[in-house]
């Protein structure tokens, strides 16, 4: 009788259907592998959850066949142990090993070269980032505005090479295990208030060159008072951005020679008590008032790069404010309905306990409002009155997140000094060096003002814009 325990190999992997679906799940995890590897070795990974495919699923499918494997094994000397003479018939073993990984090979290159390559590939798109993981969709809606709506998220949260790569990975799973336990924070944390944040050397200056002149920059912002007119107002700034030897806002912070650190005293980096400004020939050290050198030597320092003050460029939010004069300027909200801006901004600040009961009481809230009123304007333009009220929705749900803690206040943008302190965290005219020489708050280092909330500025008509408002204005 021949020995169970001495029985060919090919006999052992062919005796049983466990030890060939081990056999089938470790040669599937394989092939998948080879075929997911080469999307985590190039240079830049594009997205950091291929990992938790390469590194998560696939070698969890992998250990399992092996796991598999012996105990089929162990089932199949059984099986000849308890048999009477069981046959050792190796050619019907090798025929059936044959069919066996003949009909494996094919499944693993249609699945290895199709559905891997497929779920890869739908991994690295912003969709997968936001609309896959809820505790995003405040990141990922506001992605969807420009500028970078086009940019993938992993161009800008994924640094380049192996150690990069690695960090993404381990980010990845960090995240899975948060979502997983329902353990995440809320608000989710920017990458710049845990410290997790990627130098815009490796992600913004891939696309944007730090030497790059710009010229100056014509930039308009128009308001609208919160009167019953909703009257409208023009800001019209021209912006010194110069960049390089030219000076400017971007040659003052990062021309050539210039390095510029800084003491954050908060995790938001929003209060800045120390700054240090080297030019290459000389250096000089500003201290906010009421600071002294060792309270600031206890905080910690960071070097300045451009996501310092464009923090928000590939997730801005919005102010109340902002957002109805945007709306108000393009039409969305009609300039007409009396005291729109007023009540808008009241409905917008209201508490609301859930995204469905913002959605019940802001556009009612606008409709109760011109029926007790302004029953007239009700009475004749109920319609516009629902148009607005849905754009105010919309603006609520672009910029608060109830469920993820996310309000009107949760992520400060940087970059200006209108709705958060931003350039003025260091140029508040309040740091200043040992010899009492402060950051400068000249409103002309930046920008020169050619019109302030002005109704009709003299500086549009010279521009041939005058004529263009006053028909927006109207609508």
């Amino acid at each position: 009788m021949p020995d169970p325990q001495k029985q060919p190999v090919i006999v052992l992997l062919t005796s049983h259907w466990v030890t060939m679906a081990g056999v089938a799940l470790v040669t599937l995890a394989g092939f998948s592998w080879l075929f997911a590897l080469p999307a985590n070795i190039r240079g830049n990974v594009s997205n950091p959850y291929i990992g938790l495919l390469t590194f998560i699923a696939i070698p969890i499918v992998f250990f399992v066949g092996l796991i598999l494997i012996p105990i089929g094994i162990t089932l199949g000397r059984r099986r000849a142990a308890e048999a009477l003479n069981p046959p050792v018939d190796r050619k019907a073993a090798w025929r059936r090993a044959g069919m066996f990984f003949t009909i494996m090979t094919m499944a693993n290159l249609v699945i290895g070269s199709q559905l891997t390559y497929r779920a890869v590939e739908h991994m690295e798109t912003t969709q997968f980032c936001g609309q896959s993981c809820h505790v995003m969709k405040p990141e990922f809606t506001a992605h969807l505005l420009p500028p970078h709506q086009q940019v993938a998220c992993a161009s800008c949260h994924v640094g380049p090479g192996a150690t990069g790569w690695l960090a993404s990975k381990m980010a990845g799973t960090r995240q899975l295990i948060g979502v997983v336990l329902n353990n995440y924070p809320r608000p989710i944390e920017s990458a710049m208030e845990s410290n997790r944040l990627v130098a815009s050397a490796d992600t913004c200056e891939q696309c944007h060159a730090r030497g790059k002149v710009i010229g100056p920059r014509l930039r308009m912002h128009s308001s609208f008072k919160d009167d019953e007119a909703n009257t409208r107002s023009e800001t019209v700034l021209m912006m010194m951005v110069g960049g390089g030897n030219a000076g400017g806002i971007h040659g003052a912070h990062m021309g050539p020679g210039v390095h510029i650190r800084y003491a954050a005293s908060d995790k938001k980096r929003q209060t800045i008590p120390w700054v240090e400004y080297s030019n290459g020939s000389a250096t000089q050290t500003y201290l906010a008032d009421g600071t002294t050198p060792d309270a600031a030597r206890a905080l910690p320092t960071f070097e300045m790069q451009c996501v310092d003050c464009h923090n928000r460029v590939g997730h801005a939010f919005e102010s109340p404010e902002h957002a109805i004069d945007r709306a108000l300027a393009s039409s969305q909200i009609p300039v007409t309905l009396p005291f729109v801006k007023k009540t808008g901004i009241e409905l917008l600040k209201a508490s609301y306990s859930s995204d469905d009961d913002a959605a019940q009481r802001i556009p009612s809230g606008l409709t109760a409002f011109y029926q007790q009123k302004y029953s007239d304007i009700w009475a004749k333009r109920a319609n516009d009155v629902q148009l607005a009220g849905q754009a105010l929705l919309a603006i609520y749900r672009d910029n608060v997140f109830p469920d993820l803690k996310v309000t009107w206040t949760t992520y400060p943008n940087n970059l200006g000094h209108m709705d958060d302190p931003g350039c003025f965290r260091c140029h508040d005219g309040g740091h200043s060096t040992a010899g009492k020489k402060t950051l400068t708050q000249d409103c002309s280092t930046c920008h020169q003002m050619l019109a302030v909330d002005e109704t009709d500025p003299a500086i549009l008509k010279t521009l041939g814009l005058g004529d263009t408002l006053s028909s927006a204005a109207k609508q």
